[in-house]
C-alpha cells in the first residue's frame, strides 16, 4: 500500500502533490508561525520591560527675575532724580550683588534649599543675562508658602578664589580685610551741601567688616554682614510641566532708611573698613526685597 504522503498525480504532464501532502505542509507552517510569534513575544516583552525605568518625574523648573526700583518705579541710572530721608540728592550708576542659599518652605515645616550648580547667584545691573536666573536644579512639585535667601554669601561659603572668572571675580574682598567677596556694590553720586551740579562719588559696599584696635592696621575681629531675607507674600505652587517665575524687586531707596536714615554727609564716600556704616546698611536691608509670583 502506498502511503498518502508519497501519492502524486499527473496533471497535464506535471507532477502535483496530493491533498495528504498539502495537509502536512500546512501543519508545519503553522508550527513555524507559532514558534516565530512566541520568539517575537519574548523579544518584545524583554525590550519593553518597565521594571527598571525611573519613576515618573514629579519636579519642575523655577525662574527668578531681578528688578530694581525706587519708590515703586524702575530705577533710572545716572540721573540726579532721587532724595533720601536725610535730604541727600543722589543718583545710582550700578549695582552688583550676590544672593545664595535660597530656601523654599512648605506649610508642614519642611524645606527645600536650592543646591544648584550655581547656588550662589550674581546680579549685575549692567549685565542683562544676570538679571534672570533659571534654576538648573528641578524643584519638587507642590505648594510652598514662602521663600527666603541669604543676601551676600554665608561665612562658611565665602571663600577667596572660588570665582576665577569675571564678572564674579571682580567682586573679591581684600584678604587683609577678611577675604572672600563683596556681598554688594551700590555705586553712585550725591550732592554735598551747597552743591547743585558738582557731584561726589559714593561706594556703598557690603562685605566682611572689621573691629580695629588701632585703625587702619590693627584688626582684632571680623564681622560677617551677610543676612537672611524673608519674603512676605511669596507663596507659590510648582506645577509639573510649567515654569514658575518669581520676580524679586530690590527697592534701592530702602537701603537708606528704616530703621536708620543713612546720610552720605555723615558716612562719606566709602563704607569699606567702616563697620558702623555697613551695619546701618545691613539693618536697613530687611525690607529691601519683595516678591511677585507669576
Amino acid at each position: 500500500m502506498v502511503s498518502s504522503l508519497r501519492k502524486v498525480q499527473i496533471v497535464d504532464g506535471h507532477c502535483e502533490r496530493s491533498e495528504g501532502f498539502h495537509s502536512l505542509k500546512g501543519h508545519k507552517v503553522d508550527i513555524y508561525r507559532t514558534i516565530i510569534v512566541v520568539l517575537l513575544s519574548v523579544f518584545i516583552g524583554t525590550g519593553c520591560d518597565n521594571s527598571n525605568e525611573p519613576e515618573e518625574d514629579n519636579t519642575w523648573n523655577l525662574v527668578f527675575t531681578f528688578r530694581h526700583c525706587i519708590q515703586g518705579n524702575p530705577l533710572a541710572f545716572d540721573t540726579l532724580l532721587y532724595t533720601n530721608a536725610t535730604g541727600n540728592t543722589y543718583l545710582v550708576s550700578e549695582i552688583q550683588y550676590f544672593i545664595s542659599d535660597v530656601t523654599l518652605y512648605k506649610p508642614d515645616g519642611s524645606t527645600f534649599m536650592i543646591d544648584d550648580q550655581k547656588e550662589i547667584h550674581y546680579v549685575d545691573t549692567d549685565i542683562q543675562e544676570t538679571r534672570t536666573w533659571e534654576v538648573f536644579e528641578k524643584i519638587p512639585a507642590g505648594y510652598y508658602d514662602s521663600v527666603s535667601f541669604t543676601f551676600g554669601i554665608s561665612e562658611e561659603k565665602n571663600l577667596s578664589g572660588m570665582f576665577v572668572n569675571p564678572p564674579e571675580s571682580y567682586m573679591f574682598w581684600p584678604e587683609s580685610l577678611g577675604g572672600g567677596y563683596h556681598y554688594m556694590k551700590l555705586n553712585g553720586k550725591w550732592l554735598e551741601p551747597g552743591q547743585t551740579t558738582v557731584t561726589t562719588p559714593f561706594n556703598c559696599h557690603l562685605g566682611i567688616g572689621q573691629i580695629y584696635y588701632s585703625y587702619p592696621d590693627s584688626i582684632t575681629d571680623f564681622i560677617h554682614n551677610d543676612f537672611r531675607v524673608s519674603l512676605p507674600g511669596s507663596d507659590f505652587t510648582i506645577t509639573k510641566g510649567q515654569k514658575t517665575e518669581i520676580t524679586l524687586t530690590m527697592s534701592v531707596d530702602e537701603w537708606f532708611t528704616d530703621p536708620h536714615d543713612y546720610d552720605f554727609n555723615v558716612w562719606g564716600s566709602y563704607t569699606m573698613q567702616n563697620q558702623e556704616a555697613m551695619q546701618q546698611l545691613t539693618e536697613n536691608g530687611h525690607n529691601v526685597f519683595s516678591a511677585l509670583i507669576e
